[in-house]
């Protein structure tokens, strides 16, 4: 009887393991830096419900908002070295890191936030930059053109703007010196109260952060340089050792997911603009449109920042100029 009962336990036991999930639920990470309130970072959590929706539960996330896990300046490095297992944040954080990237920010005459995804992933496709080889990109967005903002001075002239302080990061940092003004290096997390207490004159963003981060109740004006305008990129990286613990199928739905996402996410900022625009006008807002010749005059005095990138660039072995001539190409299709 006990000699029966042994090889029956066993086939018990064998079946019992096979039909058992491939692997043990898998619980992914997820830092970002947007506050749980803002778009994006509902979007992000979407992002991660449809992952956990369509991979029946095997992929679950843990998700931290606001810059709870890593900072924004971090997140890329934490991400590479597995302290978080997937980041959201913007390369301009981490300047001098993504070179390639960098082109995309430049200010280049973006019109809406769809139109600069778009050349985003392009520039991910085509180049796939040496930089991001140790992540595994998930997919890039970036918002429509950033503008500048200011306390309590109208911006109508470049002789307006020269020596006032603003705040900017990475490519805006870089314009905001080019048309005169003096950048100062801070996140947007940091911007407004840096605006409210009157620690920089005023703030080069896109028109959705006037709602997205309230900052349209710091900020009374808005001149509207599109022209010299730029965008930001943003980057959503996972480890890649977590990564490769995906099943093939596994893999497949991030693909699929992402570039849902990654059209989502510029249809977002567009969305948002319009949302920002509208707080930005109900608060008091003053928008400051600009003449032909004054748009002719902010374009001119920006337009350096392209010449001195492929120079920069060149340093480090990097054809810029290949970079920057394939979205301009890219930015005249319809």
């Amino acid at each position: 009887m006990r000699l029966r009962s042994v090889p029956l336990f066993l086939v018990f036991c064998a079946t019992f393991f096979l039909i058992q999930p491939a692997g043990a639920q898998m619980r992914l990470t997820y830092s970002n830096f947007f506050p749980p309130t803002h778009v994006h970072s509902k979007l992000a959590e979407r992002w991660c419900k449809e992952i956990e929706e369509q991979t029946h539960g095997e992929i679950v996330f843990n998700y931290f908002p606001a810059s709870t896990l890593t900072r924004p300046q971090q997140t890329y490095i934490a991400v590479a070295k597995g302290v978080a297992d997937i980041g959201m944040t913007a390369i301009a954080y981490s300047r001098g890191r993504f070179p390639v990237l960098e082109a995309i920010d430049l200010p280049m005459g973006y019109t809406s936030g769809v139109q600069a995804t778009a050349v985003a992933n392009q520039v991910l496709e085509r180049f796939d930059p040496e930089e991001l080889h140790n992540t595994e990109v998930m997919y890039l967005h970036a918002h429509g053109p950033g503008v500048i903002h200011t306390r309590n001075k109208p911006i109508h002239s470049l002789a307006d703007l020269k020596g006032l302080k603003i705040r900017g990061t990475g490519t805006s940092g870089e314009v905001i010196a080019a048309l005169g003004g003096t950048p100062v290096g801070q996140s947007m997390a940091e911007t407004y109260q840096m605006l409210q207490r009157g620690v920089v004159d005023g703030s080069a963003h896109p028109v959705e952060a006037n709602n997205g981060w309230k900052l349209g109740e710091v900020a009374k004006y808005m001149v509207q340089n599109f022209s010299s305008g730029y965008t930001t990129t943003f980057a959503v990286f996972m480890n890649q050792k977590r990564w490769h613990q995906l099943t093939p199928k596994q893999q497949e739905i991030f693909t699929r997911i992402n570039k849902k996402y990654a059209l989502k996410h510029g249809q977002v900022w567009d969305e948002a603009d319009k949302k920002g625009m509208a707080f930005f006008l109900s608060k008091g807002g003053t928008v400051i449109s600009q003449t032909n010749e004054e748009s002719k005059r902010w374009a001119e005095k920006s337009s350096v920042l392209l010449e001195n990138y492929i120079q920069s660039v060149a340093k480090r072995g990097i054809d810029g100029k290949v970079v920057v001539d394939f979205i301009q190409a890219r930015l005249q299709q319809p």
